[in-house]
């Protein structure tokens, strides 16, 4: 059974997910936007949108959706647990791990392995995501932060949302880049042709990647990102936009490739302001050894 609230708008202004946010003390923004992406917010009996800007007398609905049980399942999966204290934990994901069960994927993933190695899991998500505050895709390795507590999760999502966590990569991309340095700022939203896709797009959200070339050999070109933005796939996205596409990217990259498991991108640098005790946390991790292997050959051939 679903339980409803009920808003009437008096002096409240500005966006509908700040609104409420000030006006329902018992439930955080975090849970307020994931009602609104589910469909769960009526503004006088229409969905609403996140954007919506409120008015005076509008009537605003709620239905919280029933609050499934949690079945996950813990597993003793090998897990690289960085860094962990009672707040947060990161993450070293090898590559073909699974962020988070899906229909595809109901089990081995990440969220199972951390459900068996640590204690607690913040609980903000939905009941098949405890703990994510971000995700990586399941062939690209490296680093992860992991929230403990739903006081952790805010503020890590905040620091995401307002572009302070620090996030570095190092991806393997196809042709030699001339340029050393470079940023990409294009938007990008869900493809036209392929659901399954993400593209630039002119409707799409802001994403901005800055890269830097670390080496070049004959044809592919090896090159450290950062993010400004995380947005699905986008430096797989970005780097096929500009004509660099990742080597191994079975979804975006050329059909003649190098022979990996996946695209080789690599999450090694993360960076944050740690929740409770404000202090600047950065960790590194080295590059897989498969994608080490490549690189040596390409350095042998070239």
């Amino acid at each position: 059974m679903q339980n409803e609230l009920e808003v009437i708008i008096t002096d409240q202004t500005g966006r509908i997910d700040k609104a409420l946010a000030t006006t329902l003390h018992n439930h955080s923004r975090s849970q307020i936007t994931q009602w609104l992406k589910e469909g769960c917010v009526f503004v006088n009996g229409t969905v609403s949108r996140a954007n919506y800007k409120v008015k005076k007398g509008d009537h605003i609905l709620i239905t919280i959706p029933e609050v499934k049980e949690l079945t996950l399942e813990a597993q003793d999966i090998p897990l690289e647990i960085v860094y962990e204290d009672e707040d947060v934990a990161v993450i070293n994901k090898p590559q073909g791990m699974v962020v988070h069960p899906s229909a595809g994927h109901p089990d081995q993933t990440l969220v199972n392995a951390l459900l068996y190695h640590l204690t607690s899991l913040s609980s903000i998500n939905d009941v098949i995501r405890p703990g994510i505050v971000h995700r990586i895709d399941k062939d690209t390795s490296g680093l992860l932060m992991v929230a403990k507590n739903d006081q952790a999760h805010e503020s890590l999502a905040q620091q995401l949302k307002d572009k302070t966590s620090l996030r570095k990569y190092i991806a393997l991309v196809h042709g030699s880049i001339g340029h050393d340095k470079g940023r990409i700022d294009a938007p990008i939203g869900r493809s036209k042709v392929d659901r399954k896709m993400q593209a630039v797009r002119e409707d799409g959200k802001q994403a901005v990647t800055h890269f830097t070339v670390l080496e070049r050999f004959d044809q592919f070109t090896l090159v450290e990102l950062q993010l400004e933005t995380g947005r699905t796939h986008q430096i797989r996205v970005h780097m096929q936009y500009i004509g660099y596409p990742l080597a191994g990217d079975p979804v975006y990259g050329p059909k003649k490739t190098l022979k990996t498991n996946g695209q080789l991108l690599h999450a090694k640098l993360l960076g944050f302001t740690h929740p409770k005790t404000n202090e600047s946390m950065v960790f590194e991790a080295p590059l897989p050894k498969a994608f080490e292997e490549v690189l040596e050959n390409l350095r042998k051939n070239s």
